[in-house]
């Protein structure tokens, strides 16, 4: 159930082929290059694309602060869709693939257990400009 009071969406054209934009995602080679908000860097300890696999790394803030992450995947249709649970804060991600041409179609939304825990965590960490961040620097390393 969708509830656009509880949920950050990011949608964005990536001037990538699919199967390129996928092994971004999913390939801690490449995730490492691109992930986070601008600034930051990230330490991948795990990552395992399977449907209850782990997936454990560190962002590492401009400032020297370290945030660990772990989330587990709940859902992988490759080419098309990964869903994974973000442990703590607690939410859930779902992005969706599509192929638009030599193009890929991204839509990424978190949804949060409640309005006011997505309001903290877009007041304490900016998530929602994050994630474009995220996504920025996704079609930085892509070459766009």
């Amino acid at each position: 159930m969708q509830d656009q009071n509880r949920e950050i969406r990011t949608t964005r054209i990536i001037k990538a082929p699919i199967e390129k934009v996928w092994q971004a995602w999913t390939e801690p080679e490449h995730v490492t290059h691109w992930w986070g908000p601008a600034g930051f860097s990230s330490t991948i300890h795990k990552m395992d694309v399977s449907e209850g696999g782990e997936w454990e790394l560190t962002l590492h803030s401009p400032d020297g602060v370290n945030f660990p992450n772990k989330s587990v995947y709940e859902e992988i249709v490759p080419m098309k869709k990964l869903v994974f649970e973000h442990l703590y804060p607690h939410f859930m991600t779902t992005v969706i693939f599509k192929p638009r041409g030599n193009d890929t179609h991204i839509e990424w939304a978190m949804q949060f257990d409640t309005p006011e825990l997505r309001d903290e965590i877009v007041k304490a960490h900016k998530a929602d400009q994050g994630q474009q961040e995220n996504l920025n620097k996704l079609e930085k390393y892509l070459g766009n």
